[in-house]
């Protein structure tokens, strides 16, 4: 029972980030016409030359490689250096994986 109680507060959540996104650019765009703005300013002039899917990729398989090596590395810890495996595994999983970002992030940066 307390499975589906959070599964329908995600897709809640989820579902009102959406719509209030949605309406909230709606309203704006309408405000905008009414008020006699020309309707190019919702279209930007210089496409991106880079699809925004690589980036996901490229970023998704970057926290995952992060994340990977983060395990290899509190495993490393926990049996060599014989550092305690609640400590090891969670701060080497989310460091690597904050590196990984890190390293998208200016990959991403620089494709553009």
């Amino acid at each position: 029972m307390e499975a589906v109680i959070v599964m329908a507060i995600i897709f809640g959540t989820l579902f009102g980030i959406v719509y209030l996104f949605i309406s909230a650019r709606h309203k704006e765009r309408l405000s905008l016409i009414e008020k006699g703005a020309d309707a190019s300013i919702f279209y930007s002039p210089n496409k991106r030359s880079f699809p925004i899917w690589k980036i996901i990729i490229v970023n998704l398989a970057l926290v995952l490689t992060g994340i990977g090596m983060g395990i290899f590395l509190a495993g490393i810890m926990d049996y060599q250096l014989n550092i305690d495996r609640s400590v090891a595994y969670p701060g080497s999983i989310f460091t690597m994986a904050g590196i990984g970002l890190l390293v998208g992030f200016n990959i991403s940066k620089n494709l553009k």
